[in-house]
């Protein structure tokens, strides 16, 4: 189970409407950089066993990150203008949103976690010595 929860830390960096992936925003990058530290963080926890702090920092590090950029996007992207001018919220744009910042918050909280970091240290380490 935590190898799955801790899988699911690519969903919240990721999560966007389709318009924000058009090279002519500037809102792709930051999402794609994440979710590389991320993976090179799951590499590390996962797939080789690290019992190190870094790759759990690179975790948290990606997750805060996450909530700190969907807040500071939240006013410019909050209402559409319709055709005709008229201004409206853009409902779905804040619903991903508020589900990434829950999502991220929620995954931000579970990796630090002792029992988390030490069942996965405990078994890296059982391992090692096997």
């Amino acid at each position: 189970m935590i190898p799955i929860l801790l899988c699911l830390q690519i969903v919240p960096l990721v999560i966007f409407p389709a318009s924000s992936y058009s090279l002519a925003t500037q809102e792709w990058w930051l999402p794609l950089l994440l979710s590389i530290l991320t993976i090179i963080g799951l590499v590390q926890v996962l797939l080789r066993k690290s019992v190190v702090a870094w790759p759990w920092y690179l975790l948290s590090f990606s997750q805060g990150f996450n909530i700190i950029s969907r807040l500071m996007m939240i006013l410019p992207h909050a209402t559409v203008s319709g055709s005709d001018g008229a201004v409206s919220a853009n409902t779905p744009y804040l619903l991903i949103t508020l589900a990434s910042l829950i999502i991220s918050t929620f995954e931000l909280w579970y990796t630090e976690l002792p029992e988390i970091r030490q069942k996965l240290a405990s078994k890296a380490m059982s391992k090692a010595t096997a």
